[in-house]
């Protein structure tokens, strides 16, 4: 009998399942025709524990007496009268189509009108297969933000490299990471590849740049692929790297960071292969935060439950540290999850968020 297996080709993150409906606004759709979705996440409290009023985080609970309730204590709900004379405005419905991920000029007026100081919007799409997760908004890039507000101090004027993943099988990028990040470093070189995944970040920091443009932080996105050896320059191309560019992400990078990108095991070889040579160039010390979810997977292989993806992970951590050959030391820790959380999302005890300090021997 041939061997039976089991095949999911979608994938719908967690963040999006618990999200209620009304958040998400359909927009269009992307050059692969996949429906691409609006989402606005609010920033719970600044870095003193205040939401963006000065109030106290409205994460916190509300008081229930407060709430209004009917004689036998059940809630007294308003509810909108009936007019049966009214009549309804007819409906069409909009028909979308395929759109370059650019703002129009109505677009940017609007967006620049509605944007609130504490709101982030993310254009994102949902139950993507395997290759396009990178698309959707996860859990472990929340934690990551969440550590960059709490350390919003150690982060200014600094310039920090996000690491994407896309190598074939994948693609990965957390934008509203890229956006909370500018809200306190200098400069932010944000990487992946795949044109359309580029230029739906591009599209982002338009949509929240109301973010960065008093603090002067400059956002770059740029092609990074992994598997490769070199920084795409080819002018003709869009996304690509300057000299002027690569000479200043050796000479100036203090922080390099990575959320969630550590599910497969040949991406997460060209993940600390790419870390190892950046690291190498860079001219000082630098530090990684590499931000992860632990997740329990049921195997035929092993009839048991497993986390092949998450121990290769750890696999890769200690042979980097151990590493005595080259002209680089590295040292990994953990860092405990107890700081600030800033979204609203559902921080799981799966979550983990690691350390990697590289200096040079």
């Amino acid at each position: 009998m041939d061997q039976v297996t089991f095949r999911s080709d979608t994938v719908l993150s967690d963040v999006h399942l618990l999200l209620p409906n009304a958040c998400h606004l359909m927009k269009r759709l992307n050059s692969v025709g996949q429906p691409v979705f609006t989402s606005k996440f609010r920033i719970l409290q600044d870095c003193d524990g205040k939401d963006s009023s000065g109030e106290l985080p409205v994460c916190e609970s509300t008081d229930a007496t407060n709430v209004p309730r009917d004689e036998d204590g059940d809630l007294d709900v308003v509810r909108m009268p009936r007019c049966s004379s009214c009549n309804r405005d007819a409906v069409c419905p909009i028909i979308l189509s395929q759109s370059a991920a650019t703002l129009t000029d109505e677009e940017e007026d609007s967006e620049e009108e509605d944007g609130a100081r504490d709101v982030i919007k993310i254009e994102h799409t949902m139950a993507t297969p395997l290759e396009d997760v990178g698309k959707q908004i996860w859990r472990g890039a929340f934690l990551l933000a969440d550590f960059i507000l709490a350390q919003a101090s150690m982060f200014k004027g600094a310039t920090v490299l996000e690491l994407g993943a896309g190598t074939g099988l994948t693609i990965y990028i957390y934008i509203y990471i890229y956006i909370v990040m500018a809200m306190v470093a200098k400069t932010v070189y944000c990487t992946d590849v795949g044109d359309d995944l580029l230029s739906m970040c591009h599209r982002n920091v338009t949509l929240n740049k109301q973010h960065f443009e008093p603090q002067e932080s400059e956002i770059r996105v740029r092609q990074l692929d992994w598997m490769s050896d070199d920084f795409c320059t080819d002018a003709d191309l869009d996304f690509c790297w300057t000299d002027a560019e690569i000479a200043d992400l050796h000479d100036n990078t203090t922080f390099v960071i990575a959320a969630d990108v550590c599910y497969d095991d040949d991406l997460t070889d060209a993940l600390f292969r790419t870390l190892y040579r950046l690291a190498s160039n860079i001219r000082h010390p630098s530090t990684t935060y590499i931000s992860i979810e632990k997740r329990l997977n049921f195997t035929l292989r092993h009839m048991d439950v497993s986390c092949e993806a998450y121990d290769h992970f750890r696999h890769c951590l200690d042979q980097l540290q151990q590493m005595t050959a080259g002209k680089m030391n590295f040292t990994v820790e953990p860092v405990k999850s107890s700081f600030p959380q800033f979204f609203q999302y559902e921080r799981v005890e799966q979550l983990e968020f690691w350390k990697v300090t590289a200096e040079r021997l």
